[in-house]
């Protein structure tokens, strides 16, 4: 009877840890989704960079911080799309290859991340994203078909909701995920997080809808979001498509990749940006 009673007892105490852990990830999801940092400890002049501190609105009004960083014989205009951790002053790498390549970026924090005002929420980066298409469109007057979106990790899914919104020159999603039920099951299989979760930014369904070329990047030694959602991705993408495997982890492949990635985004701006001035001469 003793036996059975600490057994009874220790299998309580596992339920009702299990159920705490739940309810646990529950309430602090949102901690888990976002990682905004406030300080920008540095800015574009560290890689030789000219650059503009902008302060735009997003689609509901909040005010919005950014770098505009030009290039004296632009090829095209980068908006660029950033992860959940920490704020534009990591992105310095991205930038400068960027700008190597003969293009404009413009970089922004979403709303509570950097100097940007507000508490980040899904529908609120998407409001950001709108707000930094206007920005370029409107205040730096840039044709639409001269804009490549670009979004890493969380930013992919961004990017992939505002390319169903506007009609940009290109797409590239780099280490991205299919939807953030999905990603969260691959990292929590032990927990029910499918019915928990308040997030969607359904990448998969958002990509189906895009008809402008696409670029899927994505690293075999992907530790946080796994390849399989890359090649997803680009199973349920649109013609014209192009699919370039990286190397490396999930902050750093496009760095690990080296002259291979910068190759892949120089071809796939030239193709794209080429094919939008045929079709205008035409």
């Amino acid at each position: 009877m003793k036996m059975l009673s600490t057994l009874l007892w220790t299998l309580l105490t596992i339920v009702a840890g299990y159920v705490f852990l739940v309810f646990l990830l529950y309430l602090l999801q949102s901690n888990l989704v976002y990682h905004p940092a406030s300080e920008l400890p540095y800015t574009p002049d560290l890689m030789g960079l000219n650059y503009e501190e902008v302060s735009f609105r997003s689609e509901d009004g909040k005010d919005l911080h950014g770098w505009f960083i030009p290039h004296e014989q632009a090829r095209g205009t980068i908006l660029f799309q950033h992860g959940n951790a920490g704020n534009i002053s990591g992105r310095l790498e991205t930038i400068q290859i960027l700008h190597q390549l003969g293009l404009q970026v413009f970089i922004y924090d979403y709303r509570g991340y950097g100097k940007s005002e507000g508490t980040p929420t899904e529908q609120g980066t998407y409001k950001d994203a709108m707000g930094a298409w206007n920005f370029l469109t409107s205040e730096k007057n840039i044709p639409a078909n001269r804009i490549i979106l670009m979004g890493r990790s969380l930013g992919g899914a961004v990017t992939s909701w505002l390319a169903n919104q506007v009609k940009p020159a290109g797409v590239i999603l780099e280490s991205t995920f299919t939807s953030a039920p999905d990603v969260a099951a691959d990292l929590y299989p032990v927990f029910p997080v499918r019915r928990m979760i308040k997030f969607e930014y359904p990448n998969k369904q958002h990509i189906q809808s895009i008809t402008e070329p696409i670029l899927v990047a994505h690293s075999t030694g992907d530790d946080l979001i796994p390849f399989e959602h890359g090649k997803r991705l680009y199973e349920l993408a649109n013609e014209p498509k192009r699919f370039f495997e990286m190397q490396g982890d999930h902050g750093n492949g496009f760095l690990e990749t080296g002259e291979a990635y910068r190759k892949v985004i120089d071809e796939f701006v030239s193709e794209v940006l080429e094919n939008e001035k045929t079709n205008k001469q035409q």
